[in-house]
């Protein structure tokens, strides 16, 4: 069949069938890294194959622990994450990558029914989820999209500044008044996107979509609630918001 790189083997547990595609022209002059972490030896074969074919390195780990030391010693483009792990959960690995690593994208794979963990991984910061069994070309375009999120900045929006706020957008830090200021990953991820969209109206559902990797929205107050902790983090009065504001009607809107 030839070697691996023009092999497009999709396995049953990924829910596609083989079938001929034209490999992606990769925009960035170096090839993005994907790091695999899934203890299905068949689901790794599959994936690594049409990941290479589309122009991707590729790395594996079959456990947690292995995955977790992998992600931080090669600092891969991607990782796409099953929840289920030996030695340590997806949602450990995810969660203790994020702490440290919180601009890192984690795709995580989750089986059917695993609704609970789909909504933890995304709290702990995951970028993006698909649920075996999956289309390969689903989980292609999710991998993609994620990418291009998290291209890097240009170099004259490696900072931003409001109030007495300051966003290092490449060392994912912020500072209050000079001192270093703690927020989760998604806090993070939901601060860096309003700066990158100062004074537009951002509806629930776009931020969502965006931030969180939703398609449709859920019946929560997921982006409330990270409203909320920002503005008591960033705000001079949390009370009465200066830079996070309330779009009535439409959602949020950030003015800095």
């Amino acid at each position: 069949m030839g070697s691996n790189a023009h092999r497009r083997v999709v396995t049953q547990a990924a829910g596609d069938a083989q079938y001929q595609s034209k490999p992606i022209t990769v925009a960035s002059s170096r090839t993005p890294r994907i790091l695999i972490v899934e203890d299905e030896p068949s689901m790794v074969s599959g994936l690594r194959d049409n990941f290479e074919y589309e122009g991707y390195k590729v790395s594996t780990a079959y456990d947690g622990v292995e995955g977790l030391e992998r992600a931080f010693n090669e600092t891969p483009d991607l990782i796409v994450l099953d929840v289920m792990m030996p030695k340590m959960s997806g949602l450990e690995v995810c969660k203790q990558l994020k702490a440290k690593r919180p601009s890192m994208p984690i795709i995580m794979l989750t089986a059917r029914g695993q609704e609970v963990d789909k909504v933890v991984g995304l709290e702990l910061g995951a970028d993006d989820y698909v649920t075996k069994p999956f289309s390969i070309r689903e989980l292609l375009a999710r991998v993609k999209a994620v990418l291009r999120r998290a291209q890097v900045l240009p170099r004259e929006q490696e900072r931003y500044s409001f109030g007495e706020v300051e966003v290092d957008l490449r060392s994912c830090k912020v500072k209050r008044s000079g001192l270093p200021v703690e927020v989760s990953s998604k806090e993070y991820e939901l601060l860096k996107y309003f700066t990158l969209h100062p004074g537009e109206s951002l509806s629930r559902e776009r931020l969502l979509e965006d931030v969180w990797g939703y398609e449709s929205s859920p019946t929560t107050r997921t982006v409330d609630a990270h409203i909320v902790h920002l503005r008591q983090k960033l705000e001079p009065n949390p009370e009465q918001p200066e830079f996070f504001l309330t779009v009535h009607g439409t959602g949020y809107k950030f003015v800095g």
